[in-house]
């Protein structure tokens, strides 16, 4: 039997105010921002990123997408061992009311880091995330991710703002399927044509890049995905719903 949403939630508000230590906060009062605070205890303030590089910014990506992963966290098709004990214990409906949560906050970017990668690689980077590799069959980011990067509503994430050693490591986990998504796994797929070169270029050109004025991800893509993608199914076109 699944945990119910208020006494889970009191536990890991718990934990997280244990962690902050004597001086944690205001005392539990059984919201859903209190009950975060065992999210942003390791994803930042209000979840906008962990100070380490490998915990991305939760707040303000699309709901559909942090659902998605809270589930694949909880039915093990990524794997990270606190992650999956967070969420085993909750329902779908109470992964979604977290994911709705974090996806609701409209929270300012930092500013990029400078870019370490020589100009050269930059540029590689900057071709394969706005034009891809028509020659390996390696779409372009900005097909499946929007043209602007910010993502794309109700299941693709951004990729601006996000620190270049996490995009590091989830190209490199897709590659040996320690991260896997619904089928058609299309980022497997995109991975395997992508050499370390490749992963090094693209994720040092993305963390390199500012937001852009209007950060939000944008309602639908200007054309069709270039892959089937089971984490982004197609929309059913109206004629066809039942």
């Amino acid at each position: 039997m699944k945990t119910s949403p208020s006494a889970f939630g009191r536990l890991l508000a718990a934990l997280a105010l244990a962690a902050a230590g004597p001086s944690g906060g205001a005392p539990f009062e059984d919201t859903m921002a209190q009950r975060a605070l065992a999210c942003t205890a390791c994803h930042g303030k209000e979840g906008r990123a962990g100070p380490d590089g490998y915990y991305p910014r939760i707040a303000g990506k699309p709901a559909g997408y942090l659902y998605n992963q809270l589930l694949n966290f909880r039915e093990a098709r990524r794997n990270y061992a606190l992650m999956t004990r967070m969420t085993d214990p909750l329902s779908d409906t109470y992964l979604m009311e977290i994911a709705q949560h974090f996806a609701a906050l409209d929270l300012p970017y930092a500013a990029p880091p400078r870019p370490t990668a020589a100009a050269e690689v930059l540029r590689r980077g900057q071709e394969l995330a706005l034009k891809g590799d028509a020659s390996r069959q390696i779409p372009a980011c900005a097909q499946c991710h929007g043209q602007a990067l910010t993502g794309v509503q109700p299941n693709t994430p951004g990729l601006l703002g996000l620190p270049r050693d996490y995009l590091n490591a989830q190209l490199g986990a897709w590659k040996t399927r320690q991260r896997r998504a619904h089928a058609p796994d299309c980022m497997a797929q995109i991975a395997d044509q992508l050499t370390s070169d490749d992963v090094a270029a693209v994720s040092g050109w993305l963390a390199s890049q500012a937001l852009p004025a209007n950060t939000k991800a944008v309602a639908a893509l200007s054309a069709p995905l270039p892959i089937p993608c089971g984490s982004a199914p197609a929309p059913v076109p109206l004629g066809a719903q039942k």
